[in-house]
């Protein structure tokens, strides 16, 4: 399934979270989509049911269920599966010009933007809530930040109801949205736990424009009005992070009103306008890396002044653009684990392990190296998980890398720091299939 959808940033933004904010928005059948999955008890279990479901729903509800399988394949280690199964693309500004490279340079975007938040008090990043890639700059950012005097770390995903979080070090499924259960995002977690930075839940479950109000006075009645010189990190979801109405429509975003609540003007980072989406060479982003070839996160500078470029310089301040990595082998070299020329010469066919090639960045510029696993840690049980615990963590805490299989003979990688872990595989139920501990070396 390689649906070629193009849909606005503003929609799938407007899309809730959860159920129990959903029945202010979607339709009787769409509710019932949203109640029957949220019955799944795990992740995986909700995605093989929305495989099973989707191809008989209505168009409308098929987006849905597209989105939400796009979620499920980012928490459960299938990174680009979802990226290219909900391939988002924004619509650009009508006045919209590529760049050229005579007038910009490329710049590593985790420098330029630390050295802009220098004289910051607000800095925002925003993430595609389905692309783990647009994870990794927040991460790289957190200890640049806190070495800049940033204290507070805001994130969407971070719920009410886990008084313990930064005592215990690590989350755990409680701690906040699904999306929080993206190893990637409980690697930012651990992180900014481990920095000493002051963890913020800000979201709720309110739509439209009541949602971006909300969430503003969240940030500044928990750390501004308490804190008037505080230093705040904001890691958001889309066009929250926007300092005027655009690509929510007439919606006032979060940024913009908290900027009017404090009187402070915000560092806002866009990486969803110029995203790798599909293999097309022809569109924006494409045609971008092509210009300014980079194997890390990068922001163009004006070659004269210095200045970064936005493609919305009223909406943010800097445009970061990711390296390519999508590939189409994240599916296997093939498919359902047989040779295409299984019948040649009359032979029965031969079972081959089908490797499913995982993107390259997940070694996060080499603090993490690959660890090879296969689906015989399933013990003959298709689908299941196979996840990379730290000693001693529990099994709702959130892995340190994760893959799911769906076939019988599929091999693939977990990314992972140097350390002990413990390695477990699990069925839908979240019955366990295979435990072992193993060990990652330094480089």
């Amino acid at each position: 399934m390689l649906a070629r959808l193009a849909v606005r940033a503003g929609f799938i933004a407007a899309l809730l979270v959860c159920a129990s904010a959903a029945a202010q928005s979607f339709d009787p059948s769409a509710l019932k989509l949203l109640r029957d999955m949220g019955r799944a008890p795990t992740t995986l279990a909700r995605y093989s049911y929305l495989i099973r479901k989707e191809p008989s729903l209505s168009p409308g509800n098929q987006l849905l269920a597209l989105q939400f399988m796009a979620f499920s394949q980012d928490e459960l280690g299938l990174y680009d599966q979802a990226v290219f199964d909900f391939p988002l693309k924004n619509s650009l500004p009508n006045d919209f010009k590529l760049p050229a490279s005579g007038e910009w340079r490329s710049a590593d975007a985790v420098d330029t933007i630390a050295a802009l938040a220098t004289q910051r008090h607000i800095v925002m990043v925003n993430e595609a809530h389905h692309d783990g890639h647009t994870r990794q700059l927040t991460l790289e950012l957190l200890p640049r930040l806190r070495a800049l005097g940033f204290t507070y770390f805001a994130a969407e995903a971070l719920g009410e109801n886990d008084p313990d979080l930064a005592k215990r070090g690590y989350p755990l499924r409680k701690s906040g949205t699904e999306y929080l259960r993206d190893p990637l995002y409980g690697d930012i977690l651990r992180e900014a736990i481990r920095l000493g930075f002051t963890l913020v839940p800000y979201d709720n479950a309110l739509a439209g424009q009541a949602r971006e109000t909300a969430q503003a006075e969240a940030l500044y009645q928990k750390v501004f009005a308490k804190d008037p010189h505080a230093r705040l990190f904001v890691h958001a979801g889309y066009a929250h992070i926007d300092k005027a109405p655009g690509r929510l429509g007439k919606w006032r975003p979060m940024a913009m009103q908290l900027q009017k609540l404090t009187g402070l003007v915000p560092l806002c980072i866009d990486q969803t306008d110029f995203l790798e989406t599909d293999l097309d060479a022809s569109d924006a982003y494409h045609r971008l890396v092509h210009a300014f070839p980079s194997d890390k996160p990068e922001v163009l500078l004006n070659r004269q002044s210095g200045q970064p470029w936005s493609a919305r310089p009223a909406a943010y301040d800097v445009d970061v653009i990711l390296p390519p990595s999508l590939s189409i082998e994240a599916f296997g070299k093939y498919k359902y684990g047989f040779r295409s020329n299984a019948y040649e010469s009359g032979l029965p066919h031969v079972l081959e392990r089908n490797e499913m090639q995982r993107a390259a960045w997940l070694s996060l510029g080499g603090k993490r190296r690959p660890y090879a696993i296969d689906s015989s840690l399933c013990r003959g049980t298709i689908p299941c998980v196979v996840g990379a615990y730290y000693p001693g963590e529990p099994n709702d805490a959130i892995a340190a890398d994760r893959y799911a299989f769906m076939g019988p003979i599929e091999t693939s990688k977990l990314y992972l720091r140097p350390g002990s872990y413990q390695l477990r595989a699990s069925d839908s139920d979240g019955h366990a299939l295979s435990e072992s501990d193993i060990r990652i070396a330094p480089p």
